[in-house]
């Protein structure tokens, strides 16, 4: 489990790799053209970035023809928001009591 998270973080650390992910997100099935002529990024970097999120689970291909399609897979993201759910419940505690504290610091 931390091993999937730690993949995810890893792979949705690179700001390309978060653009393409959340550009399939909004716009549904793209080939590698489509989304390279929007990055800013060569075909070939795009290529990588794909390879990666596949890696993670965070898209998913479909070859047709000479074209490969990608479309994203937001559900992949489960173990991330379970973790970055239980660190804020965590750090709300904290905070609560900190709040405490300096409640009865001040009186």
């Amino acid at each position: 489990m931390q091993d999937d998270v730690n993949e995810l973080f890893r792979t949705m650390a690179d700001p390309t790799r978060r653009a393409i992910f959340e550009r399939l997100c909004r716009d549904g099935e793209l080939t590698v053209g489509a989304l390279t002529a929007q990055s800013g990024v060569s075909q070939p970097a795009v290529s990588k970035h794909l390879k990666q999120l596949k890696e993670a689970g965070l898209v998913r291909d479909r070859h047709a023809g000479r074209q490969t399609h990608f479309t994203a897979q937001p559900q992949a993201l489960a173990p991330m928001l379970d973790w970055t759910s239980r660190m804020s419940a965590f750090w709300e505690s904290r905070f609560d009591s900190l709040d405490d504290l300096l409640k009865r610091i001040g009186q």
